[in-house]
């Protein structure tokens, strides 16, 4: 137990080393003036429909994830809602993807269902996440000359995501050979936990399963794109609200840049929140339709609060309605792994 908190102790260092560093690359040069006065511009009445499409994209999220899981049970869209929320919030204080353990504790809560299962489930997401933003970032190589590190970055996404999908298949349609091969290699461990470790990899197989109905490949399909066409929504919007679309010529594809440039600090591991990654990945995208580091960090800084604090708020609220704590969520989340 005291080597858990030790651990938890660093990946927090560590999340925090990681944003100040960020943050000081992201107000290297900046003119605080500049800053202010885009701030002071901004029609923040576009924020509503901004708050409305993140929404949209959660209840398709919630949908999606619906299709995932039910080989494995059907669980309600609004059970899934609230997970996924709670997993969001857990984000925003907890470094390297964390909230991803909260929302299959919190589910597993709710529904019985194994944590290492709905976690198969949730590692299966990210990889359609991760594909989807590939595809984008082709079709945007298409129409933008991407900068050497974005390439660079997609094809080490690119190469991530079709090695950690072909050991899942392999793990899978070899699950005998893999429990029998990590048997051997849990031998230098103590018994309970390697017996633990075996059981916990068990489980987490029995979670990657292929979908109930052919149909269902076509509805994750769909559900993807939406879910991408919200978050290159939210950009437009913000544009939008910053004058930005006129002020500085933005052609069309600009939306689809930031989209791909900004995913690209979700998807690895990064600080709590996203803070300073973000913003400065963001600052960058920015940067290549010659907006200003000023005005295009104050747009990172919008962009980041409606798209994370709103949530973090909304799990809090679901949290207090379901009698939970955010001291549950460091504490008892490790708890349910361990079944």
């Amino acid at each position: 137990m005291e080597f858990k908190k030790i651990g938890r102790k660093w990946k927090t260092l560590a999340g925090i080393t990681i944003s100040m560093f960020f943050i000081y690359l992201a107000f290297r040069q900046v003119s605080f003036s500049q800053m202010l006065l885009a701030l002071g511009r901004v029609n923040y009445w576009y924020l509503l429909p901004v708050l409305a499409v993140i929404a949209l994209s959660l209840v398709l999220r919630s949908l999606r994830w619906h299709y995932l899981l039910a080989p494995l049970q059907k669980v309600k869209i609004g059970g899934l809602f609230s997970s996924l929320t709670i997993g969001y919030m857990a984000n925003t204080f907890l470094p390297a993807h964390l909230g991803e353990f909260v929302r299959a504790w919190h589910l597993q809560k709710k529904t019985g269902i194994a944590a290492s299962s709905i976690f198969a489930t949730i590692v299966m997401e990210r990889l359609i996440d991760v594909f989807s933003l590939l595809l984008l970032l082709a079709v945007s190589l298409m129409v933008f000359p991407f900068p050497d590190w974005v390439q660079k970055s997609g094809a080490g996404m690119l190469a991530l995501v079709a090695a950690l999908s072909a050991l899942l298949l392999w793990m899978k349609k070899y699950q005998l050979k893999t429990t029998t091969l990590s048997a051997r290699l849990l031998r230098l461990l103590p018994a309970s936990m390697a017996a633990k470790i075996k059981g916990l990899l068990e489980q987490f197989l029995n979670g990657v399963t292929a979908l109930q109905r052919p149909v269902h490949y076509l509805a994750v399909g769909v559900l993807s794109m939406l879910i991408w066409v919200c978050y290159i929504l939210t950009i437009q919007l913000l544009f939008l609200a910053f004058a930005f679309t006129s002020g500085y010529q933005l052609p069309w594809s600009a939306a689809l840049v930031v989209t791909v440039v900004t995913t690209i600090s979700l998807v690895v591991p990064s600080s709590p929140g996203y803070v300073g990654s973000f913003h400065y990945l963001c600052q960058l995208a920015l940067g290549l339709f010659a907006i200003p580091k000023g005005p295009a960090l104050s747009y990172a800084f919008v962009l980041h609060a409606v798209s994370v604090y709103p949530l973090f708020f909304l799990g809090l609220f679901i949290l207090a309605r379901e009698k939970l704590s955010l001291k549950s969520l460091r504490e008892e989340n490790v708890h349910a792994f361990d079944h």
